[in-house]
């Protein structure tokens, strides 16, 4: 009988709850207003008792760290974070740039102050950074922005645009994952191939539905000490997610976009800014920030669909010295084609619908172990085995 009564009796924290109402409604009565105080008290410790439980139960829950290269208010990111926190299977926090970053690769800012400003984002803890995926990654991993020591898993994405082939050392995205790596955390890059004309945004909804189970594996193999070491897995998702042909295991190719500098007139650029606009039918959007305009600052103008950046630098005041001259440049990324037809190329394998997993190493050659732990782990994943 004493077991019973201590299993189903209150807790004493909600029993000194329950008193204080008590004590409040006598003095409401004595002040001739017997409900309002009770409400107001009741309504105030079961308000607590949410946020409590609440903080309690995402303690206990592994930590995921999501950032990206498009921004923090960039579609693949928001849907993937969604996602994750209706899983409720994970603490999640977000720690992203405030605009695109797309083709920043791996830098990192020095020298000038970053700015962090918490963000309101599909119930995660969420940070934007005006910095690059790189400054995210290493900022939240410090220990100076968040309460916990270091997540189980960084995700990179879902980024707008592949990521193939050499595209990899251009890649923000991938940058993000690669950081993590370095700091020995497990990481994941995702990105959609992205096609002007052919793409929607709800195609970053499917990119979600394709690539949780995997990242739910991820998650359980890294507690179990099962995933592979020593590399980051880059994922790509095909342009048309929901008619994908699976997954496929592959290899990073060679393939790159090739740049094309075009002169500008100084007519279309009053101000002396220089333009990067972002190739969509390969999916890369170039928004690097300018670091020549440290002196005089940089004015960024950013549209609500971002489909183009624009980057102004001012210089120095006054005119340029006799005899030197000023000229305006825009870069673009222009198709080339690839002559290399083996399938097992992340960027052959990706044109032909499927969803590519291609482990990347921090040494310039992938390990043999390593691809084959990698191998290994996808194969058990995508078969069932584990």
């Amino acid at each position: 009988m004493t077991s019973a009564r201590n299993n189903h009796s209150l807790p004493p924290a909600l029993v000194s709850n329950l008193q204080d109402v008590l004590l409040r409604r006598k003095a409401g009565e004595e002040n001739g207003d017997p409900s309002k105080d009770a409400d107001e008290s009741a309504e105030s410790c079961t308000s607590t008792s949410v946020e409590d439980s609440t903080a309690d139960d995402n303690s206990s829950k592994p930590i995921v760290l999501v950032t990206n290269g498009d921004g923090i208010e960039s579609p693949g990111l928001v849907y993937l974070v969604e996602a994750l926190v209706g899983e409720g299977l994970y603490n999640v926090n977000v720690c992203a740039p405030q605009s695109d970053k797309s083709v920043s690769g791996h830098s990192v800012t020095l020298q000038e102050t970053v700015t962090v400003t918490s963000t309101e984002l599909g119930g995660a803890t969420a940070y934007e950074v005006s910095g690059t995926p790189v400054d995210c990654v290493s900022l939240a991993l410090s220990g100076s922005l968040f309460s916990w020591s270091k997540p189980l898993l960084v995700i990179s994405g879902i980024n707008r645009g592949s990521s193939c082939g050499h595209h990899t050392f251009y890649s923000g995205v991938v940058a993000g994952a690669r950081e993590a790596l370095m700091c020995n955390v497990p990481s994941l890059s995702i990105s959609l191939n992205w096609k002007k004309d052919e793409s929607q945004e709800s195609d970053f909804k499917d990119a979600v539905s394709i690539c949780l189970p995997l990242i739910n594996a991820a998650l359980r193999d890294i507690e179990k000490g099962l995933f592979p070491e020593s590399c980051l897995l880059n994922i790509e998702i095909p342009t048309c997610p929901s008619t994908n042909k699976g997954f496929k295991l592959t290899k990073q190719s060679m393939w790159r976009s090739m740049p094309s500098w075009h002169t500008v007139s100084a007519n279309r650029h009053p101000s002396g800014g220089h333009f990067m606009s972002n190739q969509q039918s390969l999916g890369i959007q170039l928004a690097q920030l300018s670091r020549d305009a440290s002196a005089a600052g940089a004015a960024r103008r950013l549209t609500k669909q971002r489909p183009n950046v624009e980057i102004e630098s001012v210089g120095a005041a006054g005119k340029l010295a006799a005899g030197r001259l000023k000229k305006y440049f825009r870069l673009e990324f222009v198709d080339k084609e690839q002559d290399d037809a083996d399938d097992d190329l992340d960027f052959r394998a990706l044109e032909k619908g499927f969803v590519t997993i291609t482990p990347l190493s921090l040494s310039p050659h992938i390990e043999s172990n390593t691809r084959a732990a990698a191998s290994d782990w996808v194969s058990a994943v995508l078969h069932g085995d584990q």
